[in-house]
């Protein structure tokens, strides 16, 4: 990694104004959670989002869409940052996400227990996102403890950039604290304008056991941020055009 750090632009510093902080040294600014246009519901193109990277001077982000991780391959090497291949995947249960992917969480799994499963195959982490927040397909709170309780879940998303009710954030921060989990934090963003409202700031780490000992130290910083997104009349690229 370069040794010349990103700072954060004018604009982002209008929307998040966290992030005029002083950095720690040797410390890293992570997004555990957003999306790109691979998302169903996300237009973020590739250019868009390393342009929204860059004003908000991360140094690491975990691309999440929706059911694929192909957009997250396709942009390792794009975004001017490091790139963690992830997935978000919708449960019978709620959402769950797997981080540090080699491939797509296999299509038609139920249970969320199946999907953990699946992601500890490949030797990810599973994080839940958003749990308690009722706008979110968040997981059930008694399968949240269940996975927990059988040592299938790695983080806990404490800061959700669209949750809007703080209570729910705490809510998140103190079940990681009682089951021992590590606590992530993320954007969500699914627009460009959102990205740099959620972050994590964590030692440099290089792998998935990696991560999870630096997010056990990590702090957590960030707002809410979800905006009515204003109509644009646009044609969105093919996301053929980015294929890895």
């Amino acid at each position: 990694m370069s040794q010349k750090r990103p700072s954060s632009s004018v604009g982002a510093l209008e929307r998040h104004p966290h992030l005029a902080a002083a950095r720690t040294p040797g410390k890293l600014r992570l997004d555990c959670h957003l999306h790109t246009m691979w998302s169903g519901d996300s237009t973020t193109t590739p250019e868009e989002l390393a342009e929204a990277i860059a004003q908000a001077g991360l140094d690491v982000v975990c691309i999440t869409d929706h059911s694929t991780v192909a957009g997250a391959v396709a942009l390792r090497e794009a975004l001017g940052c490091r790139v963690v291949v992830g997935q978000e995947q919708r449960t019978q249960s709620g959402e769950l996400i797997g981080l540090f992917l080699s491939e797509r969480i296999p299509p038609g799994l139920r249970s969320a227990r199946e999907t953990a499963l699946a992601i500890r195959d490949q030797g990810g982490l599973v994080y839940v996102p958003h749990p308690f927040d009722p706008l979110r397909h968040h997981l059930d709170e008694s399968v949240l403890e269940d996975l927990a309780t059988s040592g299938l879940i790695d983080v806990i998303e404490v800061r959700n950039g669209k949750t809007s009710l703080e209570h729910l954030n705490e809510r998140a921060a103190r079940a990681a604290s009682r089951l021992q989990l590590a606590a992530g934090a993320g954007s969500d963003a699914h627009v460009p304008e959102a990205v740099g409202s959620v972050y994590v700031e964590v030692d440099n780490f290089s792998d998935a056991p990696a991560l999870l000992r630096s997010l056990r130290g990590g702090r957590v910083v960030g707002h809410h941020f979800d905006g009515v997104r204003r109509f644009q009349p646009r044609i969105v690229p093919s996301t053929s055009r980015y294929r890895a």
